[in-house]
Parts: structure tokens; sequence; C-alpha cells
């Protein structure tokens, strides 16, 4: 994943054309890729969530989100990405742009509650007043 991020960032499009699997090769559009890439600047990768893909494994999947400009306005891409191994090297399969993400949960602390803090007090006469 890194890689084809780089690939990416440095306009190396061999690159990234070259790590997709087989059956999905001729989909990919490096000529549009490379007048896209013109007007972008990557602003950085951040790895959400990687599940396999170690040594022994054959598969793997990234969850990531790749921050770039164009046209003056910051955007970001998220994705979760399928890979395999195609002779010894990793190559990508699928991906899902914009997965959905897990909604966060809030515990709601009660005024008599204990403090999170660990001070022993009561929320309304800790951190909570």
């Amino acid at each position: 994943m890194r890689s084809r991020y780089t690939a990416h960032v440095m306009g190396n499009f061999e690159h990234v054309a070259n790590t997709h699997a087989l059956e999905i090769q001729d989909t990919f559009n490096k000529s549009a890729a490379q007048a896209q890439w013109k007007d972008t600047e990557w602003l950085g990768l951040e790895i959400r969530e990687t599940t396999d893909g170690g040594p022994d494994d054959e598969t793997g999947t990234v969850t990531f989100t790749a921050r770039f400009k164009e046209d003056g306005q910051v955007h970001a891409h998220r994705e979760h990405s399928v890979f395999r191994r195609e002779s010894g090297e990793w190559v990508y399969v699928d991906g899902t742009i914009n997965p959905p993400i897990e909604p966060r949960r809030v515990e709601k602390i009660g005024r008599n509650d204990p403090c999170p803090c660990g001070s022993g007090k009561k929320y309304k006469k800790c951190c909570g007043g």
C-alpha cells in the first residue's frame, strides 16, 4: 500500500499499473492518472487498519486515508483495499471507497458518578464542576 501511495506522489504510474492484479490491469487508465497528477499535491497517508498481509498470508486488507489538495481545496480519499500475493508480490485486487465507519460510542457521566480521572471524587466536584 505504501509503495503504491509513494508511486502516486512521485508520478510513477508504471509501478501503480504493475501492482494491479492481472485481471484488473487493463482497467487502470495511466494517461488519466498522469493528467490528474499534475494538479494534485499529496499531503499524507494514514493507515487506519490492516488485516492479514503478513509474510505467511496470501491476502490482506488495508483501510487508509490519503489526503491531497486539488484546485486549492484539501480532500481526503478513504478506501478499504484488498490485496493478494501473485508470484510472491503484493497486488491490488479491489477497493471500497468511503467505507462505513463505526460510530463513536460516548458514555454519559452522571453528576454523582465517580470522576473518570480517578481522583475518587464525584464528577460534579471534580472535572465536571
